[in-house]
């Protein structure tokens, strides 16, 4: 009796993994769909959003910006802990293993980035992913606390660094705009051909990551994820149904905090100030909020059974985001459809939750065929070559 139960509640705990997966697949494509049809990263969305489109946005940046890439960051580092503790069962060495892994995640984000859209996320997970091999012999709680210090402390020092500077400069985003960034863009994306759609990729990526970009997800990305291990090894959503209480004060302090920050640059302005509290600050405590109410909600049988979708979405979730990028680049750019700069915000957010209702459907109807995504079993093949031992890897619940 007790076997069976420990074996279900290692099912419960891999569904409540991947369904959070899934679920953060959904806000990653909702804010990058903004990127994939308009320059987003080169105007201030408070003034080039009108009527509608503005209240759409409003809403995005409140309940998603900034609060699901934590989500997905935390997964990936639990994630790395179950295949160290699997490793360790099987006797094989978990350190080569994931770096073999993770290193074939970097070509796979540098094919993506340079070759479908630049927005791109894997090559700064392989990267974090590696640093983060250095950190995974502590315990939980010294991973969890060190995570905790390494993303609050630079990011509050920061916010309050920008607030004293807003006291003599109230700048927002309105006065960053890069003007001549935008119209290359929007001529690029909207009328270029491969190549030159190519070379805009690589300039963008490489103006949102050379230039301090890779360093400050060492206290963005990186912290998220050893947060998501230090709960990895503490197992805290193996032992969810036993410690629904824990999970509940989660939500109830990062609910309403998370909410309340995010919704401060409405109460107190515009500047940049706010807005990058809002982000860094309220977006992953909001986060929290978000996988404090999945894990609660996943302790009905019932509801579990209905997220079943979502953690198909989750087990093939490099697939699934890949495929995002690749749908978003043919509609919008001009080898594709050409309808870059030509839709409205709300067509694009309804067009994102349509694009991803379909993915899950995908995701259902595979993986009732397959074990794995299309892209995950390329990954297994690499790691670990055509010949494996029957049951190793299972890396669907690993990254």
């Amino acid at each position: 009796m007790n076997k069976h139960l420990e074996s279900v509640s290692t099912m419960e705990r891999i569904q409540t993994l991947d369904v959070l997966r899934g679920f953060s697949l959904l806000g990653i494509l909702l804010v990058n769909m903004i990127s994939f049809h308009s320059p987003y990263g080169y105007y201030n969305p408070y003034e080039w959003w009108k009527y509608g489109d503005l209240t759409v946005y409003t809403w995005l940046d409140i309940l998603v910006q900034g609060s699901f890439y934590p989500i997905f960051a935390m997964m990936f580092g639990y994630g790395l802990v179950i295949m160290q503790r699997r490793s360790a069962i099987r006797g094989t060495s978990f350190l080569k293993i994931s770096m073999r892994r993770l290193s074939i995640l970097l070509i796979f984000g540098i094919i993506h980035a340079f070759f479908i859209w630049s927005g791109d996320i894997l090559i700064t997970y392989a990267l974090m992913g590696m640093v983060l091999l250095l950190f995974l012999r502590l315990p939980g709680p010294w991973l969890m606390g060190l995570g905790w210090g390494l993303y609050l402390l630079p990011q509050l020092f920061f916010s309050g660094m920008l607030v004293l500077a807003s006291l003599f400069d109230s700048a927002s985003l309105a006065d960053y705009i890069d003007i001549a960034g935008l119209q290359q863009s929007e001529i690029i994306y909207s009328t270029g051909s491969f190549m030159e759609i190519t070379n805009q990729r690589i300039l963008d990526w490489k103006a949102n990551n050379l230039s301090g970009g890779l360093i400050i997800y060492l206290f963005l990305i990186l912290p998220m994820m050893m947060i998501g291990a230090g709960a990895g090894k503490m197992q805290w959503l193996e032992k969810a149904a036993n410690q629904w209480k824990k999970w509940l004060v989660i939500l109830l302090i990062a609910l309403p905090i998370g909410i309340a920050v995010k919704t401060l640059p409405f109460l107190m302005g515009l500047t940049i100030s706010f807005q990058y509290i809002q982000d860094a600050i309220g977006g992953p405590i909001l986060g929290m909020a978000y996988i404090a109410a999945i894990v609660l909600i996943m302790r009905s049988a019932k509801v579990a059974k209905l997220l079943h979708p979502l953690s198909s979405a989750g087990r093939m979730s490099i697939t699934i985001y890949i495929m995002q990028s690749v749908i978003g680049t043919l509609i919008f750019y001009h080898y594709g459809l050409g309808l870059y700069g030509k839709i409205s915000l709300a067509t694009g957010t309804w067009l994102a939750f349509a694009i991803y209702i379909i993915q899950v459907v995908f995701a259902e109807i595979w993986l009732s065929k397959f074990k794995q995504g299309p892209i995950e079993k390329f990954w297994r093949f690499l790691t670990y070559g055509k010949k494996q031992k029957r049951g190793a890897g299972n890396e669907v619940n690993e990254l």
